[in-house]
């Protein structure tokens, strides 16, 4: 770890000397480039250099309760090593949380799409549990929640709904939330009280800008249709919803909730900006050796995430190790406990790669 800072501190330093050359100076964009690379190392040279003038202190305190000479100075010595240990270990930790690298889209606001899986009916129950939790869990945050598109099953729940959570740090709470949920509960439809198994999957996508995603609109098919219906070429007067394709990846976003035809094409247009920054980022992760991906699991949506056993009133959430009982209490939304397990093991991971 010290090897890394020390190398942090050096290029801190260099960046400082570059940035006061002339040439450099007169060059606004090299500057901004350079200062931007200057403010991301700061913090951590900041609490590096207040570690070390409190070693540096702490070693003279210890030097005088070596010594032994002063009683005075031998008390005061020894509160303020005692005192300074624990600040020292405390500045250690944050050092070490200050090498893991911040991911670029923690702030962003972001879409969430779940969609019903295995299990019928089942499963379009428990994805509207599924929505209600984040729903709640947003409120909770003070974040707004408005709904994309959805297809509501005969029974209540969804067989697919996609909605955009916005709120500082949106991102960087929900992103752990990808993956299939299990649920194991009697549906009220079994008279025989038989457990059943259903699942519903979680993605969830940064909202991308259009510096983020570069998108040729010749490379887009635009169609109008009725909402509620099957899509089509005809466009009719009343027609609003609006479905995007991306030629060159196949990808597809709709929007039909709106009454307007343009705010639906806005709200898709962000969609299919999501999904194609996700596509890239999957793409990447996959180029990245395995033993050296540093990310809670795969990441992969095809991974069995987390378990809602209602029998026993129990979630478990397999990448985590982490498991929790008051299962009304979760899909209320009060799963910051879960999302903290995992933040920690994703900072754990993070660090041992960067130390690697």
């Amino acid at each position: 770890m010290w090897e890394k800072l020390e190398e942090i501190e050096r290029r801190y330093r260099e960046l400082e000397a570059e940035m006061a050359r002339p040439e450099v100076a007169a060059d606004y964009d090299r500057l901004q480039s350079l200062a931007r690379e200057h403010a991301s190392l700061q913090e951590v040279v900041g609490i590096l250099n207040e570690y070390r003038h409190l070693r540096e202190s702490l070693d003279q305190a210890r030097a005088i309760l070596d010594d032994g000479s002063d009683l005075e100075l031998v008390s005061l010595a020894r509160d303020e090593v005692e005192r300074d240990e624990v600040r020292l270990d405390l500045l250690e930790d944050r050092l070490q949380r200050a090498l893991v690298p911040t991911d670029p889209f923690d702030e962003k606001d972001v879409i969430v799409e779940i969609r019903a899986a295995a299990g019928g009916d089942e499963a379009t129950l428990f994805a509207g549990d599924l929505f209600r939790m984040y729903s709640r869990y947003a409120e909770r945050r003070r974040w707004a929640v408005e709904v994309l598109d959805s297809n509501q099953s005969d029974l209540g729940g969804f067989k697919e709904i996609v909605f955009e959570v916005r709120g500082r740090g949106a991102y960087s709470r929900l992103k752990y939330e990808s993956g299939v949920h299990r649920v194991q509960r009697v549906p009220e439809t079994e008279a025989q009280g038989r457990i059943h198994t259903s699942t519903a999957t979680v993605a969830v996508l940064p909202e991308a800008d259009e510096v983020d995603v570069n998108i040729n609109e010749n490379d887009l098919r635009i169609d109008i249709f009725n909402a509620g219906g099957h899509g089509g070429q005809n466009v009719q007067k009343n027609a609003t919803a609006v479905r995007i394709t991306h030629m060159p990846t196949g990808i597809v976003a709709v929007c039909q909730d709106e009454r307007s035809q343009l705010k639906n094409k806005t709200k898709a247009m962000a969609v299919l900006r999501a999904r194609i920054l996700d596509r890239e980022q999957s793409r990447q992760r996959q180029e990245i050796d395995s033993n050296r991906r540093a990310q809670v699991g795969s990441g992969d949506r095809a991974e069995k995430v987390r378990t809602y056993n209602f029998p026993q009133d129990r979630m478990t959430d397999h990448r985590a190790g982490y498991t929790r009982h008051s299962l009304p209490s979760l899909l209320d939304g009060d799963i910051d406990d879960v999302i903290d397990a995992l933040a920690e093991q994703e900072q754990s991971r993070l660090l041992e790669a960067q130390l690697a």
